[in-house]
């Protein structure tokens, strides 16, 4: 009687762990409950404004950076564009271009950028990248080019070591 007993509870123990692994979208709720949570609690900086201008030159610094450190997830213009994992992941990388990310303020973007978000997959990027850095990211995602006018990232082209 003890082993059917101790049989069932490992089959039930095996069902929710194998339920529990199983990855879906989250729902409209989930989803918007998960951008409130964001925006008014999760996500600090709100009040932190900007020190670097929003200029051609400092566009151009923010692209030059984001290139070197977010186009892998985010592709060149910050659309995703030839990114291939982007929609498949959970939870999916969002368009920096979408309402959902630019509705953020300029401080949360960069703590964003500094701390990262998770469980999303963000990394943080505090101790690698300046606060001018940062800060002139924010400006080039508010500036970001139209979705798929910069081409893919080079690792996804074929052409990363094409000679």
């Amino acid at each position: 009687m003890r082993n059917y007993a101790m049989f069932g509870t490992l089959g039930c123990l095996a069902c929710l762990v194998f339920s529990g692994c199983k990855v879906a979208s989250p729902s409209k709720v989930e989803s918007a409950v998960m951008q409130w949570t964001k925006h008014a609690i999760t996500v600090g900086g709100k009040h932190d404004k900007n020190p670097v201008p929003s200029n051609a030159d400092r566009i151009e610094a923010g692209k030059q950076t984001f290139g070197s450190y977010c186009v892998v997830c985010h592709g060149r213009d910050g659309q995703n564009t030839g990114v291939p994992f982007a929609g498949s992941i959970s939870p999916p990388i969002p368009s920096l271009a979408s309402a959902e990310v630019q509705r953020y303020s300029d401080g949360q973007l960069k703590w964003i950028i500094e701390n990262g978000l998770s469980p999303s997959g963000m990394p943080a990027s505090h101790g690698i990248l300046s606060d001018e850095d940062m800060w002139t990211i924010v400006v080039y995602l508010r500036n970001l080019p139209p979705a798929g006018s910069v081409g893919e990232p080079k690792a996804y082209s074929g052409e990363e070591y094409a000679k």
